[in-house]
């Protein structure tokens, strides 16, 4: 059975935990210092919020697949939808999980991911570039943050860009 997905990003993760584990009436399922989740079974949400880097608000939404048949399912839905290919990521390691993923974009440029967990993995993920047939795929830009404890922007896991236009081999 599908679960929905919603993954927001915020710009005070322990204040939104409070808030969002109060509204939910139940603490995050994962929870670490730039992200927290929440596996909610009545209705079935997978509700995700991170302080990556990312303007606050909406960053994707989306739908968990339980077996790669459901999967299969849902890109070829979202291939139909977006009248052409969707964006396939393979055994990729992004949110604290590992999975397999295929992005589209609507036609408001709101970026929906459709996914299968195959596991955690220790780190939020790294995986700034997706590649496709034709080339690359565009990331929605970080903020200009700076960690004060490392002089580093937070990486953040690929999100195709909505505020780019949408031609092929652009990118951000």
């Amino acid at each position: 059975m599908k679960r929905f997905h919603v993954h927001v990003a915020v710009e005070n993760l322990n204040e939104s935990v409070s808030f969002y584990s109060e509204l939910f009436g139940m603490k995050p399922t994962v929870e670490r210092t730039d992200y927290a989740k929440w596996m909610i079974e009545e209705p079935r949400v997978n509700f995700a919020i991170s302080s990556r880097g990312h303007k606050p608000g909406v960053n994707h939404l989306g739908f968990q697949a339980e077996d790669p048949t459901e999967l299969a399912e849902l890109a070829a839905r979202a291939e139909h939808a977006s009248g052409s290919s969707v964006l396939k990521e393979t055994a990729v390691e992004c949110c604290y999980a590992k999975g397999n993923k295929y992005w589209v974009i609507d036609p408001q440029g709101l970026a929906w991911e459709h996914f299968q967990t195959l596991g955690e993995v220790p780190i939020f993920g790294e995986d700034t570039t997706m590649k496709r047939a034709k080339g690359e795929a565009c990331c929605i830009p970080l903020h200009n943050r700076v960690s004060a404890a490392t002089g580093e922007s937070p990486a953040a896991c690929c999100v195709p860009a909505s505020d780019q236009p949408r031609k092929a081999g652009a990118c951000c």
